[in-house]
């Protein structure tokens, strides 16, 4: 095997890593876990909103 051989090898593996990443990421069965990771940095604001609330009463 030289130099070449393995490099064909190594981009064919990562290249069929990289599409099973895409497979993951755009499976309708992990939807409504991106979902909720990607809706994280609001219930933060609802809870500091909250809080703000009640020191102001």
């Amino acid at each position: 095997m030289d130099q070449g051989m393995i490099g064909s090898i190594f981009t064919v593996v990562v290249f069929i890593c990289f599409i099973g990443v895409v497979w993951w990421a755009f499976s309708s069965r992990n939807k409504s876990k991106f979902d909720d990771a990607a809706n994280l940095p609001f219930a933060d604001e609802e809870k500091e909103q909250s809080k703000k609330d009640k020191q102001e009463s």
